[in-house]
């Protein structure tokens, strides 16, 4: 006689949660159980309700109905501390929502306990350091008293995702939500975080992880959870079948890959640079970006790609900036508008702080960079700005009340999709695009990827830096490699293997 295996009972369990936003229903009903021991990966397009849907259960934002149960027993998550309190943690992939600048990175570390009256005070660092010392050490992470001493307004984003990862593990949780935890790190800081999230599973926490990486997901998850349009559209177990998964997020049709253009080869040089150190210490190096193809800069973490980027467009010079030249004529820009006036533009790798201001519309994040065609003499025209936000929203996509709506309270796909529409609403000479793929779903992954792929093919020259060989190979026509500044692979993208591409991006000088 055969037996079925009960499940574990659920440490944390939701029963038709409904939010809404005045008329905007977001949640319609979401039932969901976490388990302890297992990882359950959370997939859904951007405007699915994935952000709302971690904001109730991190006590950010309360559900309109329904029952959150802990333990069985329901529970208010009335706010972020209460959750925590209740062993509900939450990493979010807004850093700046979290992280506070002007503290040191020790305070930040320890920023709840120091709340809470369980570590030293923040006037008193040298005190706090011995316990930031020891709350490191048993998360293994090799952290100097000068980088605890740091401010974290020093940090990249990848240290800082780091240190939110750290700082939701200070205490070891009933339940970890981690969203997109990896889009900033590098492989081996991924791989050390897998470690981490590993390790807490077997050791019984219930872990919900947000991911549009189907790798990564198929490394981590026990299980699948698909949601689409503010309801639950699938579970899966393993073995999963992502096609299967993505058609329940996307619909029909979505499961099949990139409809890509063939392989473009530009016939112009667009962009020759000469002589140009990205760091202090690297080689100088020189190249030619020509238009009517991609060029996907690959690199880990601190291989220089953002540096080159906003070299290009003119956000800094650098320790040599050496020569380059636009179209066979001088090009040396000292601001970002210089840039832009000679039709180089750049979707950066940090939307939120380089590409948006708080409570700014649509429509005017939007038209930002180009208030002159918005204008009539000194004075906007909101109906011009209104009129073309609107269909770039059509055109791209965005889930949105419409171009009024502040961008802040879009979700982080379809920010992105905002930044790469607002640069390719006029067709640009050098298009660069830091981290395009960041945070957004297949869908829009896609749509970016096409639009991008259009405007090579209409002879624009674009540029994708990254640090996925999957997001490399749907978009790019060449591969241009970079470790600590210096080019260690250059070459047509289909005459490489992936693994030689890696190589060369592990290659120590």
């Amino acid at each position: 006689m055969s037996t079925q295996r009960t499940p574990t009972p659920p440490v944390l369990e939701l029963r038709d949660i409904r939010k809404s936003f005045g008329t905007n229903a977001v949640l319609k009903g979401v039932d969901l159980a976490l388990r302890p021991g297992r990882i359950t990966a959370l997939l859904g397009a951007n405007g699915a309700g994935k952000s709302t849907l971690i904001k109730a259960l991190s006590g950010v934002h309360e559900p309109t109905s329904g029952e959150v149960l802990l333990d069985g027993d329901v529970v208010q998550l009335e706010s972020p501390i209460a959750a925590s309190r209740l062993g509900v943690r939450t990493v979010h992939q807004r850093i700046d929502d979290v992280i506070v600048p002007g503290l040191s990175v020790a305070e930040n570390l320890v920023f709840e306990q120091i709340a809470l009256g369980e570590a030293p005070s923040v006037a008193r660092l040298g005190a706090l350091l011995p316990h930031a010392r020891r709350v490191a050490a048993a998360l293994s992470l090799d952290w100097s008293d000068a980088f605890l001493r740091k401010d974290v307004f020093e940090l990249g984003i990848a240290d800082c995702q780091m240190l939110l990862l750290a700082r939701a593990l200070v205490t070891k949780p009933k339940v970890l939500i981690l969203d997109e935890p990896t889009s900033t790190l590098s492989q081996s800081e991924a791989e050390q975080l897998f470690e981490m999230i590993l390790k807490l599973r077997d050791d019984g926490v219930a872990i919900l992880h947000v991911s549009h990486r189907l790798a990564e997901i198929d490394h981590l998850a026990d299980d699948i959870v698909v949601l689409r349009d503010g309801r639950i559209t699938a579970t899966q177990e393993r073995p999963f079948d992502f096609a299967a998964a993505v058609t329940s997020m996307l619909g029909e049709g979505a499961a099949h890959d990139i409809e890509r253009l063939e392989h473009l080869t530009g016939d112009r040089v667009a962009l020759q640079i000469t002589g140009h150190r990205i760091f202090p210490e690297s080689p100088a190096l020189s190249l030619e970006l020509r238009g009517g193809e991609v060029t996907g800069v690959i690199g880990l973490v601190g291989a220089g790609k953002t540096e080159f980027a906003e070299h290009v467009f003119g956000e800094s010079r650098g320790p040599d900036a050496g020569a380059m030249t636009l179209h066979g004529t001088p090009y040396a820009p000292r601001h970002p508008k210089d840039a832009i006036a000679r039709g180089v533009f750049l979707v950066p790798e940090d939307r939120a702080a380089q590409g948006m201001l708080p409570k700014w519309s649509i429509a005017r994040t939007f038209s930002l960079p180009f208030l002159s065609r918005f204008a009539h003499g000194p004075l906007l025209r909101p109906v011009a700005e209104t009129t073309r936000a609107a269909q770039a929203i059509a055109d791209y996509g965005v889930v949105a009340t419409g171009p009024g709506q502040s961008v802040d309270a879009l979700s982080g796909g379809n920010q992105q999709k905002v930044m790469v529409a607002r640069w390719m609403q006029t067709p640009p000479d050098v298009l660069l695009l830091d981290e395009p793929f960041r945070g957004v779903d297949i869908g829009a992954r896609r749509e970016i990827a096409r639009r991008a792929r259009e405007q090579a093919s209409a002879g624009s020259c674009v540029v994708m830096l990254c640090s996925d060989v999957d997001e490399l190979r749907e978009i790019a026509d060449r591969v241009l490699v970079l470790v600590e500044g210096r080019i260690t692979l250059d070459a047509r993208i289909d005459t490489v293997t992936d693994a030689e591409i890696v190589q060369s991006m592990t290659e120590v000088a």
